[in-house]
């Protein structure tokens, strides 16, 4: 059963040495909406390519984030697509809605071991988004979608190219998210699992398959606020 507690016991975490964090919506929180940019930008891509109006280009791109675990995964199968031009028009947004997070970077700083970034985003978008928020020098590595050859979380594959490029202990390692789903996979590799919630979820648009639920056995924790999580740790 998911574990709502917002802060957790210290002794809980005393094992772990890898930390493993996703980027959008997790080291930023989801107020910030800094993804609607590039969820635009996605809209307008599939518009473009596929000459569809936005309302229909949307529910496609949406599609594919669903069943894909990511828009340019779906892209790429059904229309073969450059990845990378996908990427370069996809993050071309305005980063200054993310102020530097002192206390955040501080409990990064603190925290005993390796600390990776590990998203479905780019290299460039995630150096970015961690140099806004003042985090990026407290980072080991970033594993981004061209490391995964492409292939986004959830697929099992992916975490384990990145377990095995980095020699991570799993059993010594703890996962943070936005995504549910994305907790799966390292839950079964004997992973900690966060889970990173908004703090109004009342204002947030949420689609149905990025919610948890009371089934979630993947997720040990769940907190809205990053920065109190990591400081009660170290």
């Amino acid at each position: 059963m998911t574990q709502t507690r917002t802060l957790p016991k210290p002794a809980d975490f005393l094992d772990i040495r890898d930390w493993v964090f996703d980027l959008d919506n997790t080291l930023y929180p989801h107020h910030v909406d800094l993804f609607s940019q590039i969820d635009k930008n996605m809209t307008a891509y599939v518009s473009a390519l596929l000459q569809m109006e936005r309302d229909e280009a949307r529910k496609l791109q949406k599609q594919y984030y669903r069943d894909h675990g990511t828009t340019l995964q779906g892209l790429m199968i059904h229309h073969g697509i450059d990845p990378n031009d996908f990427l370069e028009k996809a993050h071309a947004i305005d980063y200054s809605a993310l102020m530097p997070q002192p206390e955040l970077a501080a409990a990064i700083k603190a925290l005993p071991g390796r600390k990776f970034i590990f998203t479905n985003g780019s290299v460039k978008h995630a150096q970015a988004t961690a140099g806004a928020l003042g985090i990026l020098d407290n980072f080991d590595d970033i594993f981004d979608i061209v490391a995964a050859d492409y292939v986004p979380k959830p697929a099992g594959s992916t975490y384990d190219k990145f377990m095995s490029l980095n020699r991570v202990d799993t059993k010594r390692a703890a996962m943070f998210e936005d995504l549910p789903r994305n907790l799966t996979v390292p839950k079964a590799l004997g992973m900690k699992t966060v889970l990173l919630v908004p703090q109004n979820l009342e204002g947030t648009v949420v689609e149905w398959w990025e919610k948890t639920s009371g089934a979630d056995d993947h997720i040990d924790y769940v907190t809205n606020d990053l920065t109190a999580f990591l400081k009660t740790l170290v």
